[in-house]
């Protein structure tokens, strides 16, 4: 049995050098570094001599062939795979119907008649606007009161906040 050392050093791709097999039978590490080298020694290291076919390698061989030539003889015999005529009618069955739905489609977005001018109606003048309220609270326009607080909040535009803080006044003001 030679070392790790030595099978790492003489390991060529494809050797077929006994020794070198025999270790790599039994040194998963050198099983490893082999792989890395040549894939093929992982096939190489499963054994040789009890995996010879009954008959040896050339009536192996010969039955390969053999097997090789059936094959290609019965697919150019068979028949290509032609359509029955329920497939074929199902196949123009289904193109026309397709056909038919993408010209009504086609159509229906052309055929779409264009708005036609509308004639102007001369209108009368609009009536006045009504004054609408806008709060739905009162609004206070003078509050004097010696107990209540009135504090008026500054803002940028034209009305101004006022806040009135009285327990005389009713909640709902």
């Amino acid at each position: 049995m030679i070392t790790c050392e030595t099978f790492r050093t003489s390991l060529r791709p494809g050797t077929d050098d006994p020794s070198l097999l025999e270790h790599l039978r039994q040194c998963d590490g050198c099983l490893d570094f082999a792989v890395g080298v040549d894939p093929d020694y992982f096939f190489r290291s499963i054994g040789g001599s009890e995996m010879t076919p009954p008959g040896g390698v050339d009536a192996f061989v010969g039955d390969v062939m053999r097997q090789v030539h059936m094959r290609r003889t019965e697919t150019s015999i068979a028949p290509p795979h032609t359509l029955t005529w329920r497939q074929r009618l199902a196949i123009a069955a289904t193109v026309a119907a397709g056909v038919t739905g993408a010209m009504v489609v086609y159509r229906h977005d052309v055929v779409t008649p264009a708005p036609q001018p509308v004639a102007r109606i001369a209108k009368a003048a609009p009536a006045p606007a009504k004054p609408v309220a806008l709060t739905t609270k009162p609004i206070i326009e003078r509050y004097d009161s010696k107990n209540a607080t009135i504090i008026e909040v500054p803002t940028d535009g034209s009305a101004s906040v006022v806040m009135i803080f009285d327990d005389k006044l009713p909640a709902d003001l």
